[in-house]
């Protein structure tokens, strides 16, 4: 075995991709949360919520943010953060509950889902990052 070979289980591993403004992204986070998840060793459930939260994450960087987005998954005591950062200085909002709207629901799911959520502004843009446990 090489001495550069990485822990995969290592509680301060880091995976950083950068995903494109398409449909094809929100796929591609959830694997990249889902392969973090079991290298890790954490919940199926913890891996589920993970799932739901970098999906809406991602999927609000695609419709309200710019240029491309880095997704940032770190192991955390009891779960992971998963961060996710773009160029627009559009900050996201809770809104409330429209029952006649299909959609507007996704930072409620990620409140819901996560222990803490927040925003922080970056000379290039924004990075949403939400923390899971379980």
């Amino acid at each position: 075995m090489c001495d550069d070979a990485p822990v995969l289980n290592d509680p301060l591993a880091e995976v950083r991709v950068t995903l494109t403004a398409e449909g094809g992204s929100c796929a591609r986070a959830r694997q990249v949360v889902r392969e973090a998840a079991t290298s890790w060793e954490l919940s199926e459930d913890l891996a589920d919520d993970a799932q739901l939260v970098v999906t809406e994450l991602v999927s609000n960087g695609i419709d309200h943010g710019e240029g491309p987005i880095t997704l940032t998954v770190s192991r955390k005591a009891g779960g992971m953060l998963v961060e996710v950062h773009d160029e627009s200085s559009q900050m996201p909002q809770v809104r409330p509950v429209d029952p006649n709207s299909a959609r507007g629901r996704g930072m409620q799911l990620v409140q819901a889902l996560s222990v803490r959520w927040g925003v922080e502004r970056q000379n290039d843009g924004k990075v949403v990052w939400a923390q899971l446990e379980g």
